[in-house]
């Protein structure tokens, strides 16, 4: 057994090659700062009540979540109602609340009785100019009072530049700088609003921020081309303490870098343990999902309701020699890893003698060999008709006539 061979998982040798990991650069203590609550609901459609909030909240402190960002107190009453009772349920982790760079955003949040606050502010010129009418001075001004009344109310403050990997460096490295030398900011946050950073960016990016502010830095990568789990681990790699995330990748546009995707690459490829009850990360995502309209797709990586079906027949063959030996042959991890159901078999047009084989055993039915291949072409024909793999009573109806 290794870091990349265990007995609950089995990835690659490469990753662990001296020449791959000299670039990397983990901290030890990296936090999970979790953004469903706030980022997570401005997925267009996604509505969550207060009780499910609450739900969600102490699902995730059960499964080592570390920090929870759990609203924008300044929304509504509805909100900062929620946050506030997220606070007197004295969760093992850390809450945060999330404010416009405005004072009276800041109040609201430290009344909820968070220990924490993330406090934006638009970082890029055209977004200030354009999107918000400011000019640039005030964008600063603003900063500096936001972030001197949350020190001033004790939280522990996130200085959050809004779109900050699309505006000009220069100028974004002087309003953080202005920022830290005026107002106040415990960390930084490096925050990809569009989602347009290249992974390979992200370290440049990074090592340019800390040779010019010395902070703790939180990385918000977003989803909009499928990079936010891997621009967040580069973001890590090179040095930063927190990452930001949301459950199976809820968000606004595309969504937010899935904590799901993020703390399992990082434990089975990485060797890097965040801390977490794993086998709570499927739950988790039923949770969520069981409360608002989130398509998740069937066989999506880690919370993929079907990523542990098997329907081709060489698969299935592969699966029937070994399950009971070597499961990991067949698959990166095992199901019970992430508390996800076991392996199954399911038949379909692509299915194959060993798929027959498999259910035989199941059903405790002997066939021969014509029976076998009769079966399957049948089986092949239904499921080519249905447009789908068959369920559980269509396949027994099947093998009902050779008992």
């Amino acid at each position: 057994m290794n870091e990349w061979h265990t007995d609950k998982w089995f990835t690659s040798n490469w990753n662990f090659a001296e020449e791959v990991r000299r670039g990397i650069h983990f901290k030890d203590g990296i936090k999970i700062h979790d953004v469903t609550l706030r980022d997570g609901e401005q997925q267009a459609g996604l509505v969550l009540t207060c009780d499910q909030k609450i739900a969600l909240a102490e699902k995730m402190a059960e499964l080592g979540i570390h920090r929870i960002e759990a609203g924008m107190p300044a929304v509504s009453a509805e909100d900062a109602r929620a946050v506030s009772k997220i606070v007197k349920r004295r969760l093992p982790t850390e809450i945060f609340g999330f404010a416009r760079c405005m004072v009276d955003d800041v109040k609201r949040a430290a009344d909820c009785g968070v220990s924490g606050i993330v406090i934006e502010i638009p970082s890029n010129e055209e977004m200030i100019r354009e999107a918000y009418g400011w000019s640039l001075e005030k964008a600063v001004e603003l900063s500096v009072k936001a972030t001197k009344a949350a020190q001033g109310a004790g939280l522990y403050t996130v200085f959050f530049p809004i779109d900050m990997t699309r505006a000009n460096i220069d100028w974004v490295l002087k309003l953080i700088g202005q920022v830290a030398a005026d107002g106040h900011m415990d960390a930084l946050a490096v925050v990809d609003t569009m989602g347009g950073l290249a992974p390979h960016t992200v370290p440049y990016l990074i090592d340019t921020i800390k040779s010019r502010i010395d902070k703790p830095l939180e990385v918000h990568f977003h989803d909009d081309f499928g990079l936010g789990v891997a621009n967040s681990i580069m973001g890590l790699a090179a040095g930063a303490d927190v990452v930001h995330t949301t459950i199976s990748a809820c968000g606004e546009r595309a969504g937010n870098a899935a904590y799901e995707h993020l703390a399992l690459a990082l434990l089975t490829m990485y060797g890097y343990d965040l801390g977490l009850d794993y086998s709570k990360i499927y739950s988790l995502s039923k949770l969520l999902r069981s409360f608002i309209d989130l398509p998740v797709r069937g066989n999506m990586g880690v919370i993929g309701d079907r990523v542990f079906d098997i329907e081709s027949g060489i698969v299935a063959g592969w699966y029937k020699n070994v399950k009971n030996t070597n499961p990991l042959l067949v698959t990166p991890y095992l199901p019970e890893l992430t508390g996800h159901p076991g392996t199954e078999v399911v038949l379909g047009k692509h299915s194959g003698g060993p798929s027959i084989d498999c259910w035989a055993d199941r059903l405790h039915i002997k066939l021969d060999k014509e029976q076998k291949s009769d079966l399957l072409g049948q089986i092949k024909l239904a499921a080519c008709k249905k447009g789908n793999t068959l369920d559980e009573q269509e396949v027994r109806l099947l093998f009902k006539q050779y008992q």
